[in-house]
């Protein structure tokens, strides 16, 4: 199968108050945050297009400016698509934009950028297997769940979950070009609110396959964040 890849980076990044105005390009071990899982998907051998999706016209040549020099080594070409109101908008607008030659995509948030390139490829193959894959860690902490709307914090009948039942939804998240463009489709037309790509498949009906992924490939959400990737970083060493 062929594939392209969708990096999503036209968030806002609101709960970083501030300290960092685009986390995508955020330097990180010397190179900016997106770059990172560009290169993950170039080392992959699997992907032969990154189809960014971006805020504005100065977003898009800031990363343009910055995975110029890895496009060139890989050979693997860039494009780029708009930012929508959500992340789901943003999403339908980037598979828009892969084109029919791509059998295979996969959805990243660029806020990912240890997600690494063997993980690239076993995604690629559960696609290739069974349809859809999407990259995951088991839960290691007891859940508890509200109760259905549930407002108060207080003295809260919580109910337990399984935990061995549960998993936690990384990026990328990898399907048949067709089938999630067509799933994407319709929850856009239907006005339904989905906060992964998972959730749309689900709507379309598509079986996904969990990836175990060992190693931490945590998202930038908050500055605290910034500290644990430098640190992850440099434990796995130099970034080429």
């Amino acid at each position: 199968m062929k594939f392209a890849a969708v990096i999503l980076a036209a968030g806002g990044g609101k709960r970083m108050k501030g300290v960092v105005k685009d986390k995508t390009m955020f330097i990180l071990a010397g190179k900016p945050v997106l770059w990172h899982s560009a290169k993950a998907f170039a080392d992959s051998g699997r992907v032969s297009e990154l189809i960014f999706v971006v805020r504005d016209a100065r977003q898009k040549k800031s990363i343009s400016d910055a995975v110029s020099g890895l496009a060139k080594s890989s050979n693997v070409k860039i494009a780029f698509a708009k930012g929508g109101a959500e992340r789901q908008d943003s999403v339908l607008n980037g598979l828009r934009k892969v084109g029919k030659a791509f059998e295979g995509v996969l959805i990243h948030d660029s806020a990912r950028p240890l997600l690494g390139s063997e993980n690239v490829r076993r995604l690629c193959d559960a696609v290739e297997k069974d349809g859809a894959a999407v990259l995951a860690n088991r839960v290691s902490d007891t859940i508890k769940r509200l109760p259905k709307n549930r407002k108060s914090l207080s003295k809260c009948p919580l109910e337990d979950l399984e935990r061995a039942r549960l998993w936690a939804m990384q990026t990328p998240q990898a399907f048949k070009r067709d089938e999630i463009l067509s799933a994407y489709e319709y929850v856009s037309a239907n006005k339904i609110a989905v906060t992964d790509d998972v959730g749309a498949a689900r709507l379309g009906k598509i079986p996904v396959s969990l990836v175990e992924n060992a190693e931490p490939n945590p998202k930038i959400t908050v500055p605290s964040d910034i500290d644990y990737l430098e640190f992850l970083i440099s434990k796995r060493g130099k970034v080429q």
